[in-house]
């Protein structure tokens, strides 16, 4: 019996497989299918993968100092009672949401590799750090990008929208890991050091200041690389597939095998459905669609739509609202959230993180649009 549910999910496998690039290949070509996969992965790597990785290493080594000289501690006491009621999370977690919103997505796992970090935290609220911390990935790079682009109110707008649709995306992830593995609500992510360890602290705290800031910086930073590699086949591998199904052909009309090339599967799905769009987002062009699929694998690709949107007149103080919030909040969660789980070490709860995760963004983005219109009443 075993043997043939193995046999038939070998035939649905190959079946889907041969179907998505015969499909593909049809279109571009195959050998313009094959340059652009591998080109769009080469383009990837160096140009995102090696950029997260240097996220990672300054971030890692921060937060390392943070812990070190007792932000963390700090940072509990104060925002309990804010983190708590919200999220379900420990003070300590607004640490990962700053160094997010200042960075990236994996900026979060750096710091949640520290064992004193992760201590504060029971299982199922650590896991729930992937959503936590996605939900803030490059905000301080979109919020400044919307204003660059002439807008000062919709990116704020856009901001609280995020805010609240973090509350949701964390929130059912912690219930749906909850559900499926009821003994993490008790079960610590870290055991609390023992007094031997620390006693190795107060001997690390009589090597002086200069060392403890050195190894602090070095050890946070050896952890960010670890956490680098580990993010670079989710990125290449989901990241391409997610690219080559929204973007079209090359400025001249036809396939060349360049990077980003692709047959615009999604937007052309996405149009067949526009008045959902309308009626959740209020977009008003069915061309807007295309900024939320492609946040889906990369917000700065995303970002990179929003100029040519405002020249041809697409764009008004609503979609920027919504822009924002469903960016900062996915921020190419497609393309780290397998990743980012993986490197925690459970990589079976990432379809559950993608799927609270697609319900925060939505939520995000109409919290977004309904609050832009309360505030244009105003």
């Amino acid at each position: 019996m075993q043997k043939k549910s193995k046999v038939l999910s070998g035939i649905i496998c190959l079946f889907i497989i041969l179907a998505l690039f015969t499909g593909i290949g049809w279109q571009m070509g195959a050998a313009n299918m094959l340059n652009t996969i591998m080109k769009t992965a080469h383009d990837l790597l160096l140009n995102t993968c090696f950029y997260l990785m240097a996220i990672c290493v300054i971030t890692g080594a921060i937060g390392k100092l943070f812990v070190e000289f007792g932000v963390v501690d700090m940072l509990e006491r104060i925002l309990r009672p804010l983190m708590r009621p919200l999220f379900n999370l420990p003070g300590v977690a607004s640490l990962g949401a700053v160094m997010t919103f200042l960075s990236d997505n994996p900026a979060i796992i750096s710091l949640s590799q520290d064992k004193r970090f992760s201590s504060y935290f029971k299982k199922y609220q650590y896991i729930s750090l992937t959503n936590f911390g996605t939900a803030f990935g490059m905000g301080l790079i979109v919020i400044i990008f919307m204003i660059g682009q002439g807008f000062f109110k919709e990116p704020l707008i856009g901001l609280f929208g995020a805010f609240c649709g973090c509350i949701v995306s964390t929130r059912l992830m912690q219930y749906f890991v909850l559900k499926a593995y009821p003994q993490y609500a008790k079960e610590n992510a870290a055991e609390r050091e023992n007094q031997e360890k620390a006693d190795e602290q107060e001997k690390q705290d009589d090597k002086g200041l200069f060392t403890r800031i050195l190894n602090s910086l070095l050890d946070g930073g050896r952890t960010g690389v670890d956490v680098g590699v580990a993010i670079i086949p989710g990125v290449l591998i989901i990241s391409t597939i997610v690219m080559i199904l929204t973007f079209g052909k090359s400025s001249d009309g036809t396939f060349t095998g360049a990077a980003y090339e692709g047959i615009e599967l999604l937007p052309y799905l996405a149009s067949k459905i526009d008045f959902v769009f309308n009626w959740l987002f209020g977009f008003n062009d069915p061309h807007l669609v295309a900024f939320p699929i492609t946040a889906l694998g990369a917000v700065g690709a995303a970002l990179s739509l929003v100029p040519n949107f405002v020249a041809q007149g697409w764009v008004d103080g609503n979609a920027i609202a919504v822009f924002t919030a469903i960016g900062m909040c996915w921020s190419g969660y497609l393309s780290t959230h397998t990743a980012m789980l993986d490197s925690l070490g459970y990589r079976e709860l990432t379809s559950k993180a993608i799927l609270s995760h697609t319900i925060g963004g939505i939520c995000a983005a109409l919290v977004a649009h309904w609050v832009f219109l309360l505030v244009s009443l105003i």
